[in-house]
């Protein structure tokens, strides 16, 4: 019988605040766990999902002192939604703002799905700021990746899902969904804006996962930071996340140095394999683990296992 996985217990932040980053923009952060511990930042997905209280649980408390934060315009931030001001090189200015302020030389930087390709940006950037990468479900910006998601790849192993997520696109819209969406999204009616985010997180909400129940929605409710969500998240897909084509994979040879860990489910519909076995190939020194019987989801038990274990190794 496998290990049971396991996530270290609930903490609260000892000290947490906003940062104003310019551009209107403020911040929210936190740390948790030992004040004087191994510092780590953690970049949640999305783009525009926000942390959650799940997040501090990937950390031995003890051993590390844990940043979290929101990005640009997403969870406890401001302004909500915000699309100005709000790109890929924004973010990874403002991990180094954030590093300053708790005056950390280098860092362990750990990333899952749009996580992954901030802290593949980050590190490439700013590789003498990286003590170690933690990635999962790799998903670097490339255009066949967004196809894949939302030019019919998942489809064929979702129809009904993708039949859901095409609703609310006129059919001559359809050509190029991300666009469409895009028009919706930044709507001036809010009714508008509404279902739209209500569809574009639902199809996400329902592939995300290995095994998802039946009858459980994508999106149980729909609120203004479900509406940021897919906003931001539409909003960095329209513009290819401000990378150039193949950026991240041509630039590793930059972080090849550092010691990392890559983690991948072999059924992951969002971020497929190919991605990160792609990345892998590029860099042979980085740990590459694949998961077997698991999806795209951080909780999933066999990912959930091998983070901790990466986490739990990279303590020091």
């Amino acid at each position: 019988m496998s290990e049971t996985p396991r996530a270290y217990p609930s903490i609260e932040p000892y000290r947490s605040g906003h940062l104003a980053v310019g551009d209107r923009h403020e911040i929210y952060w936190e740390l948790c766990g030992n004040p004087k511990g191994k510092p780590v930042v953690f970049l949640h997905g999305g783009p525009g999902s926000g942390c959650s209280p799940h997040h501090r649980r990937l950390f031995d408390p003890q051993r590390y002192n844990v940043l979290l934060f929101d990005q640009r315009g997403c969870g406890r931030s401001r302004p909500t939604g915000e699309l100005e001001g709000n790109t890929t090189w924004d973010l990874v200015a403002d991990i180094e703002r954030l590093r300053a302020m708790l005056e950390v030389e280098r860092w362990q930087v750990f990333g899952g799905s749009w996580g992954a390709t901030l802290a593949l940006a980050y590190a490439e950037t700013h590789p003498e700021r990286v003590t170690e990468l933690v990635l999962r479900g790799v998903f670097m910006a490339r255009r066949s990746e967004i196809d894949w998601f939302y030019r019919g790849g998942a489809a064929n192993l979702f129809p009904d899902k993708w039949e859901a997520f095409l609703a609310p696109i006129p059919e001559a819209e359809r050509g190029d969904l991300v666009a469409a969406y895009r028009r919706q999204l930044t709507d001036p009616d809010r009714a508008v804006r509404l279902k739209a985010a209500q569809a574009w997180t639902g199809w996400e909400g329902q592939t995300v996962a290995l095994r998802t129940k039946a009858d459980q929605p994508g999106t149980p409710s729909v609120s203004d930071t479900t509406i940021a969500f897919a906003r931001i998240e539409n909003h960095y897909f329209v513009h290819d996340a401000w990378l150039a084509e193949e950026q991240l994979l041509r630039d590793v040879g930059r972080i090849r140095h550092i010691p990392a860990v890559i983690v991948q489910g072999r059924y992951d519909v969002v971020t497929p394999a190919v991605n990160s076995w792609a990345l892998s190939k590029a860099w042979p020194e980085a740990d590459y683990r694949m998961v077997e019987g698991a999806g795209h989801a951080f909780s999933e038990p066999g990912v959930l296992q091998e983070l901790i274990a990466a986490t739990d190794r990279f303590a020091g």
